[in-house]
């Protein structure tokens, strides 16, 4: 069967893989090649569905999102829902985000690697002082289990309490919403200190 047809065993592969989650190069180096040598036949592929591949060559990461309609064409039902991010999970994403752009400043190692509890840390100052500072943790540690689902964190397979920030939060959060980051991260800390603890389940 010629590798280069629509109907072979890799590009059904690479279509599978990228609709199931996040495709990382370094986790599937086969996987990948395939999907840098099959990119346009991909890219037609996913247009008659309305999706979109979001593949950064030098990070190391693709991903599908849902293509705007042009103009004159129908919308499409959405393949790629969106999902509303309570207040948790979106501060802990932009502390990640602000955490991955210092380290990048530094320069040297490619690969943002953090420990739970250091994590846990990051969150702890926008939170009003809990009588209970264990059941906070546990709290803290339960969104970092949702963010890792999400694909922004990806735990070490020799340790559960290591994490490796992954580079496509870069893609989710970008150059202009990182430009009022400091602003964002002065209101979420407002938002504690108003409601005395952060609550489950609000939209951010």
């Amino acid at each position: 069967m010629n590798a280069d047809t629509p109907t072979s065993p890799s590009f059904s592969h690479v279509l599978i893989a990228l609709f199931k989650e996040v495709l990382h190069a370094e986790e599937d180096a086969p996987l990948w090649q395939s999907l840098l040598n099959l990119q346009a036949r991909v890219r037609d592929h996913l247009s008659v569905l309305g999706l979109e591949l979001v593949l950064d060559e030098s990070e190391g990461f693709a991903f599908l999102k849902q293509r705007q309609a042009r103009e004159g064409e129908p919308e499409l039902p959405r393949l790629i829902q969106r999902r509303p991010l309570s207040y948790p999970i979106s501060l802990l994403l932009a502390l990640l985000r602000k955490r991955l752009l210092e380290f990048d400043a530094r320069g040297g190692e490619t690969r943002l690697i953090l420990g739970r509890e250091e994590i846990i840390d990051l969150v702890r100052q926008f939170h009003a002082d809990v009588a209970n500072s264990a059941k906070l943790d546990e709290r803290i540690a339960g969104h970092i289990g949702k963010v890792a689902e999400m694909g922004f964190l990806r735990r070490l397979r020799r340790s559960e309490d290591q994490y490796e920030v992954s580079r496509v939060l870069k893609a989710f959060i970008d150059a202009e919403w990182l430009q009022g980051l400091e602003g964002r991260l002065a209101e979420y800390k407002a938002h504690a200190a108003s409601r005395g603890a952060v609550e489950e389940g609000e939209p951010a």
